[in-house]
């Protein structure tokens, strides 16, 4: 369990709007830890209110940089020491070029878009191989996977998590007997960690991978 430090901030939120399903809250903390005062950059798709960005901002600590991006460019009147916005679709290169442009060491990553599929699928390829070697990506609300509407549908090739699924192929491919090929992702991610309605990729270069055997007399 967390120290339910976002649950606090996030019930006593008086300000600006956050959306959240409170389960994600444990999560967050679990694997954001680590960058609590070390002046992490963040990227937060999909703002709504500015609510959010405020709340990384006070968990991470005063010298992390937030960064918005949203389609609606009244986002930008949230912004205010320590967070920016940049205003288009996150499956515009361009925009996401522009970040990167500015911020060549981004740490974390959380897309909390549209949840549709071609465009969960095409900011994680425009964005995780930019981030930082030992970069967090988080991705929210995959139960839209599962949801015509929004692309998905059970084992849909569209699906994100499908594509996610494949991942987990490329992630094991150097003791996969030649069967899958290793990739980029394969050598700079260490793990892949999936919650109800929410998948966490850890990155970290990968090395020769070795085993040992130890036993008694």
């Amino acid at each position: 369990m967390s120290e339910g430090i976002l649950h606090k901030y996030y019930l006593n939120n008086g300000n600006f709007r956050i959306n959240k399903w409170f389960h994600y809250f444990d999560i967050y903390e679990r694997h954001l830890a680590r960058f609590v005062g070390k002046s992490p950059v963040m990227v937060e798709i999909g703002v709504l209110g500015g609510g959010s960005l405020r709340m990384w901002k006070d968990f991470l600590g005063g010298g992390a940089k937030i960064i918005g991006i949203d389609i609606n460019p009244d986002c930008k009147k949230y912004e205010c020491p320590g967070i920016e916005f940049f205003i288009g679709s996150q499956d515009n290169s361009q925009i996401i070029n522009q970040i990167f442009d500015k911020y060549q060491n981004i740490d974390i990553v959380l897309d909390d878009g549209s949840h549709l599929m071609h465009h969960m699928i095409k900011t994680f390829d425009l964005m995780y191989n930019r981030m930082n070697s030992k970069g967090l990506y988080i991705v929210e609300d995959t139960h839209t996977c599962y949801w015509e509407d929004y692309g998905g549908g059970l084992r849909s090739s569209k699906s994100f998590i499908e594509f996610v699924k494949g991942k987990i192929d490329e992630l094991n491919a150097p003791l996969s007997r030649d069967a899958v090929e290793s990739t980029e992702f394969t050598r700079s991610t260490s793990g892949i960690t999936f919650y109800d309605s929410m998948v966490v990729f850890e990155k970290n270069r990968q090395g020769i991978r070795q085993s040992m055997i130890t036993q008694g007399m």
